[in-house]
């Protein structure tokens, strides 16, 4: 747990399960920065905490979330209702309402009951604790169609000192890249400027959570916030020090967009996509994106059918100007395809590899030296039975 924040979590009313979906972290005199979705529908606690953020200069004493109602498109009165409960929980905890970041997770279009938020507001404050217990109960009330609670922690030591990071994150359904469907919350104790976190928070963001993908829907309600409580008296620096904070915060970040995919909806195998030899970073990503949407790719590694043509296929559409004579593609540790033809393996052995709960998928470009690592899973029947039940 790193030093600064307090936790707590109840039911409000707004899930009709009855189970707990209001959360709040007081964050102390957090330095902050964070990233949201690129979808241009984007709902009232994205608006009104991006604008905040902007106002505050970076500044956020208190998080407050809940699940189970999106607060998107619901007009004029929803983003009220949002600004409402952000000067009501500045009051009673003594910070300004741009201190309060507000975030939201759940159906869209749906009216949001703000009253009932309003009402267990004392009953939440006055929970609140620092302990771990009260930290995996703020995860579990921020879940929607999560089987799971999401959690991932890292540290270091420097000169007698620990500095923690801590992330908890919900998303199972809608994701996607820029970014994925989901809230991503990361709290660390080191002493750092908003200026320093926002770079920092990109670049895992791109190592993580920009390079994943469940479904290929990018969700209205997408956040990442990354919150520094300056509490461990280790500042972020130069050099080593900020080398060291980074692998943290990449590492809690890489755990958690691992946790979101093999929670995907109806997921039955998790895709470690590689793509090699690109020209760039973003031309592989543009491969990796291609063959990660696609529903034929998809529903083979469902069956754990190692057609590799339909790979190779998605490849040839992405937009990246290929060679087909020089794609490799691998699967577990057998190459299938070879200078974009197929190249003898153990069709059995392959099949195995991706009936396992996790499998490599490499697809070798030949046009450079750029690489990443793509997150992605299966299609299955039980992904479209809960989509297709969602709001029912």
């Amino acid at each position: 747990m790193p030093a600064g924040f307090s936790f707590a979590s109840l039911p409000a009313g707004i899930k009709v399960s009855g189970r707990p979906d209001l959360a709040l972290v007081e964050a102390a005199d957090s330095n902050a920065a964070a990233l949201f979705t690129k979808n241009r529908v984007v709902a009232a606690p994205v608006e009104v905490g991006r604008a905040s953020l902007w106002r505050s200069g970076g500044h956020v004493r208190v998080l407050i979330v809940n699940s189970g109602n999106a607060n998107c498109a619901t007009g004029p009165e929803g983003r009220r209702a949002c600004k409402r409960i952000c000067r009501e929980t500045g009051k009673l905890l003594g910070a300004k309402p741009t201190e309060v970041f507000p975030s939201s997770t759940g159906i869209i279009g749906v009216p949001f009951p703000v009253e009932r938020v309003l009402a267990k507001l004392p009953e939440l404050i006055a929970s609140k604790s620092q302990s771990e217990t009260a930290a995996q109960g703020f995860a579990d009330a921020i879940m929607t169609t999560d089987t799971r609670p999401k959690i991932a922690s890292a540290r270091f030591e420097t000169a007698g000192k620990t500095v923690t990071v801590l992330g908890i994150a919900k998303g199972s359904g809608m994701i996607h890249p820029n970014l994925a469907t989901m809230l991503v919350y990361l709290f660390t104790d080191i002493v750092a400027s908003a200026r320093d976190l926002r770079f920092l928070l990109r670049e895992a963001c791109d190592q993580s959570f920009n390079s994943m993908s469940v479904d290929g829907d990018t969700s209205t309600n997408d956040t990442v916030l990354l919150l520094a409580s300056q509490r461990s008296g280790v500042s972020l620096g130069k050099g080593n020090g900020r080398k060291r904070f980074a692998g943290a915060l990449n590492a809690a970040c890489q755990s958690l967009a691992e946790q979101i995919v093999s929670d995907g909806e109806g997921a039955q195998h998790v895709i470690r996509l590689f793509i090699e030899q690109a020209g760039s970073q973003e031309e592989a990503r543009q491969v990796a994106r291609a063959i990660a949407h696609s529903a034929l790719v998809k529903t083979a590694w469902a069956g754990a059918d190692p057609n590799w043509g339909r790979i190779l296929a998605a490849a040839g559409y992405s937009g990246v100007q290929l060679d087909p004579g020089k794609i490799r593609i691998h699967i577990a540790d057998q190459m299938v395809c070879r200078h974009g033809e197929a190249h003898p393996f153990d069709e059995k052995r392959a099949h195995d590899a991706l009936a396992q709960p996790e499998c490599d998928v490499r697809v070798l470009l030949g046009r450079g030296k750029s690489s990443i690592r793509f997150l992605t899973t299966d299609l299955t029947a039980e992904y479209v039975r809960i989509n297709a039940d969602y709001s029912t």
